[in-house]
């Protein structure tokens, strides 16, 4: 495994796994197995409802605690300041953990513009130590500049959709020149077409790989850390296994290539898009 290093000297691994609609038995099962293989970046939700499967999972896996790193989200709707609190506290409660090593704002929710109040209780809960790194997810560069402005706290870490039909070029200079992590969620495109594409095959036979493994070593050629889920152990294995080839600049280009004005797959523009 290789690493990044957030700006806060928090050290992440350049690839985790993904726990949406992981859940129950069945999902505790796959998370572990996940742990077991080698992944130390477990990302969850309180949206996802499974913060206390990841629990049991941590608690069921080989590895130690202290030697993973555990990441979490709060939702819109609890983004009042003693609301935010309260909801940490809960989802560490669910999780039996008593702390996360990342905790993010889920969504901006532009309209409702609560979320500059949810960032200050991010900032006061890490002083809490119930946080060890706090950043955001689908945040765009100006509501990024914004909770530096009127909190003095620049995120360390910005969650986004990105995937070759949706790469993300603009976000992801905006996010290295603010200093900001750019994770990916649903990097492989939430299963989409994308995984059956004729450029991404070809590159893919090129190098003796799955395309599933091309699109994850290009997320980390540019810098970015992909999460993906799979409850199979076998496709667990194989998204791991992407540090052992590296795709030429031609390659790379012609993946870029891919992107699309509407490559969001459910159209959740930040700029537009709620959640709670």
């Amino acid at each position: 495994m290789e690493y990044y290093q957030l700006t806060d000297g928090l050290q992440l691994p350049k690839l985790g796994f993904g726990t949406f609609r992981l859940k129950g038995s069945a999902g505790v099962k796959a998370i572990t197995s996940a742990i077991d293989q080698g992944y130390t970046l477990i990302d969850t939700a309180y949206n996802y409802e499974n913060e206390g499967t990841v629990g049991a999972a941590i608690r069921r896996a080989s590895v130690p605690r202290s030697q993973l790193l555990v990441q979490s989200k709060l939702p819109g709707r609890y983004y009042h300041y003693q609301d935010a609190l309260d909801a940490l506290e809960e989802s560490l409660h669910r999780s039996g953990l008593d702390y996360f090593d990342t905790y993010l704002l889920h969504w901006p929710n532009p309209k409702k513009d609560e979320y500059v109040e949810a960032w200050r209780a991010l900032i006061d809960a890490q002083k809490f130590g119930l946080i060890r790194s706090i950043g955001v997810c689908n945040f765009l560069p100006e509501y990024l500049d914004r909770l530096q402005k009127e909190t003095g706290v620049m995120p360390v870490i910005n969650q986004i959709e990105l995937h070759p039909y949706f790469n993300q070029a603009t976000q992801r200079a905006a996010d290295e020149k603010r200093g900001v992590l750019t994770q990916d969620w649903s990097p492989l495109g939430r299963a989409s077409a994308v995984l059956n594409d004729p450029v991404l095959k070809t590159i893919a036979d090129a190098h003796s790989k799955g395309v599933g493994q091309v699109i994850l070593r290009w997320d980390i050629q540019h810098g970015t850390l992909p999460l993906p889920k799979s409850a199979h152990a076998s496709r667990q294995a194989a998204n791991l296994d992407v540090f052992d080839f590296e795709l030429s600049d031609d390659e790379m280009q012609r993946i870029d290539d891919l992107t699309k004005p509407d490559g969001r797959t459910k159209g959740q523009n930040p700029a537009t898009y709620e959640e709670f």
